[in-house]
């Protein structure tokens, strides 16, 4: 009986989470947004969670800390990032990556619909759009958008958030993947699409 009352506190306690470390990642964007208007895609892209997070479904949660950790890592340094640096691209460019990760990204959000959530969890098996090409294909849409933000907004500090945000997506959908796997549904899926995030890579 004690497992669904700690899973309600993750399932809560991740929203309250995401909406506070949203506040003032979009507060020094909307500052910034006036001489780099392109980055309202990373903004756009990076807090687009919070209104799923809000009307997601519930289901099996892992609350493993593991796995708690990893996915509050991977949601909460994305979040750190601030527009300033170097750029070591023109805006066209980093545009076109901005762009092609928020599309990637808004493409795969829809698919999952109110099945989305930061903790490993199964709501729902999702094999269609995106999820034919990679099976967690709105990480690598995160990981698009990221660095073509990190191509136009050079300097160590976002450079270190980002690896460390990317090293915590790769973690978490390993995390994510002990979960689905025990879903038959999944294996079958496994099967049909082997890259997990970048084909022919991972």
């Amino acid at each position: 009986m004690a497992m669904p009352s700690i899973a309600r506190v993750v399932d809560w306690g991740e929203r309250i989470f995401i909406v506070l470390l949203a506040v003032p990642f979009l507060a020094a964007f909307a500052v910034a947004l006036p001489r780099h208007p392109n980055i309202i895609l990373t903004a756009i892209s990076e807090t687009l969670t919070v209104g799923f997070m809000l009307t997601r479904r519930s289901g099996q949660i892992s609350v493993a800390p593991g796995a708690l950790l990893v996915a509050l890592g991977g949601t909460a340094f994305p979040l750190l990032a601030r527009p300033g640096g170097v750029s070591l691209a023109p805006a066209w460019l980093t545009s076109i990556f901005m762009l092609g990760g928020l599309a990637l990204t808004v493409t795969s959000k829809l698919y999952l619909n109110r099945s989305f959530g930061l903790v490993a969890a199964n709501r729902g098996v999702k094999v269609g759009g995106p999820y034919r090409l990679v099976r967690h294909p709105m990480y690598l849409g995160y990981i698009i958008t990221e660095f073509g933000f990190l191509l136009g907004n050079f300097g160590l500090p976002n450079l270190g958030t980002y690896l460390a945000a990317w090293t915590f997506q790769v973690l978490r959908v390993r995390a994510e993947e002990n979960v689905l796997r025990k879903d038959r549904a999944y294996e079958d899926f496994a099967q049909r699409v082997h890259a997990r995030l970048i084909p022919k890579v991972y």
